[in-house]
């Protein structure tokens, strides 16, 4: 401790990457020091910035907590913060996905009306555990007097801030969601590239009469997906995003029409399906309706980020409308194909029929567009953590791991081309943690002490519950896609 005081002194104290444990009276004031001294070199750095790998490891001043001198909205200084609508119509954009085309699908695994009210359930538990995140994440901030936390960073922060049995694993509770995230968006481009390969699929094999398997149109995006991957700027993916966009909104909208024609009566379809097949109604929906990735992204960004949860609030707006649609085009699209429905909606239309093909296109090129804006998360989280392995030719090692990472996705995609299955296990597995069980352990690390777990402790109840939910949804979910995979290589 001699030495650390000896060392506070100087003028220019760099920190380094060791976890000192600090005991004894002085410790609220070493930690206040630590804290002051990286605000003031933070002030001016951008929000974006403060939230990536900043946080020193040691103990969290609360005194200024409940007093409320610290504002940690007023601290960020951010070049083109976004305003509520903004923000709004990226939330739609993030949660609008290729997961709605795929929402008949888990409508079947569900029956019609049981579909209907479990979609309506799940969205607002969804919801709710994303409120949980960001309510932690104010709280962080003003413990740790840091303007804003990615997700990462909340739960490092929130374990480091938390009981002193939990300190020493605020590292690993910090990779494990950046593991879990990789593991997500990968998987979420695996599904991209099975689902540009199979709408292409059915359109060529109309005109040209051939029957290649699905696993050819995979490889072939194998070259044009690095080609685009190589951008490594976000802000030049911004015009694939726009036009993503646009073709997605067209395709769903037309797909809407097609669905809507000629509907069958209500009767003629199961209202509750076997519950067998329960766990895979309960991953589709969870990879359709969770976009807790990036969610702190965006409240990170807002120039009014108090307006993010509240009533209504940017969140609530918007997951009532995400939550509104998807169980609209499940709903209708369970009705009018039945047992039929496949994997992705846009499959059941008319092959026959000039405009379902274009439709087909139009989301198959929205999807492929899209691939790179997911590929660019993982890539980042990978990079940062192997960079410094790279003291010559960073960008050639930059290059060669995106085609590496590219490569990886095409080949998973390639062995498991089941379009189905896939989507529940990504749901199942990443989702059901990331979503569920992670926004519930961050609640019950952060409240520990203050300001507690309330009136018969029932935050903690709570958050059992939601974690306890989402374990089954994991074991079941992944055990149900598992079973499917196998039968669908058996059949092979």
């Amino acid at each position: 401790m001699d030495n650390f005081k000896k060392k506070a002194n100087r003028p220019n104290l760099e920190y380094t990457p060791i976890r000192p444990q600090w005991t004894g009276s002085s410790k609220s004031e070493v930690s206040n020091y630590i804290f002051g001294n990286m605000k003031d070199s933070m002030s001016d750095v951008a929000a974006q910035t403060v939230a990536g790998s900043t946080l020193p490891l040691v103990g969290m001043p609360r005194e200024d907590e409940e007093a409320g001198s610290y504002n940690p909205f007023e601290n960020r200084k951010l070049s083109h913060p976004t305003s509520d609508t903004e923000t709004l119509v990226h939330l739609l954009k993030g949660s609008l996905g290729s997961g709605i085309l795929a929402m008949p699908l888990a409508f079947l695994h569900a029956g019609l009306w049981f579909g209907l009210g479990a979609t309506l359930a799940v969205g607002a538990i969804c919801t709710y555990c994303i409120h949980i995140l960001v309510k932690c994440s104010h709280i962080l901030c003003r413990r740790a007097q840091i303007p804003s936390l990615g997700f990462a960073d909340v739960a490092e922060t929130a374990f480091l801030a938390g009981p002193e049995g939990v300190k020493k694993y605020s590292r690993l509770a910090r990779f494990i969601i950046n593991l879990f995230l990789v593991l997500d968006l990968m998987g979420c481009c695996c599904i991209y590239i099975v689902f540009v390969a199979t709408n292409v699929k059915q359109v060529v094999d109309y005109y040209t009469h051939s029957h290649y398997d699905v696993r050819y149109y995979i490889v072939l995006t194998l070259f044009p997906l690095i080609l685009i991957n190589l951008i490594r700027k976000l802000k030049y993916l911004t015009p694939f995003s726009m036009i993503a966009n646009i073709l997605i909104g067209a395709g769903v909208g037309i797909t809407l029409y097609y669905v809507m024609t000629d509907l069958p009566a209500f009767s003629d379809r199961k209202a509750i399906a076997d519950v067998h097949h329960m766990p895979m109604f309960f991953g589709t929906v969870i990879f359709a309706l969770e976009g807790i990735g990036v969610v702190m992204s965006l409240e990170n960004n807002m120039k009014t980020p108090q307006h993010f949860i509240g009533c209504p609030g940017v969140l609530n707006i918007g997951m009532v409308v995400v939550v509104a649609l998807y169980a609209a085009v499940g709903f209708l699209g369970y009705l009018k194909y039945g047992e039929e429905t496949k994997g992705s909606v846009t499959l059941n239309l008319p092959v026959e029929d000039i405009l379902a093909q274009l439709v087909k296109l139009m989301i198959a090129v929205a999807i492929f567009l899209t691939y790179s804006l997911q590929f660019y998360v993982p890539m980042e989280i990978v990079w940062k953590n192997v960079q410094h392995n790279f003291s010559e030719h960073k960008n050639a090692a930059e290059y060669a791991i995106r085609i590496g990472m590219v490569t990886i996705t095409v080949i998973i995609a390639a062995a498991l081309p089941n379009i189905g299955p896939f989507v529940t296990l990504i749901g199942a597995v990443c989702l059901s943690t990331l979503g569920m069980m992670f926004p519930a352990v961050i609640e019950l690390v952060t409240f520990y002490e203050k300001p507690g777990y309330g009136r018969f402790n029932w935050v903690l109840w709570k958050n059992i519950f939601l974690i306890l939910f989402g374990v089954v949804g994991f074991i079941t979910g992944t055990y149900v896609s598992i079973e499917e995979f196998s039968r669908h290589l058996e059949e092979v």
